[in-house]
């Protein structure tokens, strides 16, 4: 099946999985994925980000949380859509939740969390929020 937006499907996965109370999810690899899952992951929202597999056959397993623990994101979506893109200068990246949440950023020095772009100075596209 070929999605028009990759990240956008990556992240109704991790929701739906959520929903029915799964412990981790499977999608198709891709780098900007990954990129997007370490950052979940370097913000305790996630457990583990692992590849399997090589090639064309390469999967993206994401950890969601311990078997009988929550899950610690309530509400996970997308900012930036194919149709509608979303660019912020660095004043105007937005805090989530008063900073107990995280805004994704790809930036020209790679995938960053808000907090972090904002202390290199530097905005760029807004891919999703995270609380």
């Amino acid at each position: 099946m070929v999605h028009s937006d990759p990240i956008a499907d990556m992240l109704s996965r991790i929701r739906n999985a959520i929903m029915v109370n799964k412990t981790s999810v499977e999608m198709p690899h891709s780098k900007m994925k990954q990129k997007v899952a370490e950052q979940l992951k370097a913000a305790n929202f996630i457990d583990k980000v692992a590849v399997d597999g090589d090639g064309i056959t390469k999967k993206l397993v994401i950890d969601i949380n311990e078997q009988g623990k929550n899950a610690r994101i309530s509400v996970i979506e997308k900012v930036s859509k194919p149709g509608r893109r979303m660019y912020a200068s660095v004043e105007d990246i937005p805090t989530v939740k008063n900073g107990r949440g995280v805004v994704i950023v790809s930036t020209s020095k790679g995938l960053m969390t808000g907090h972090e772009a904002k202390k290199n100075n530097i905005g760029g596209e807004l891919i999703c929020k995270v609380y």
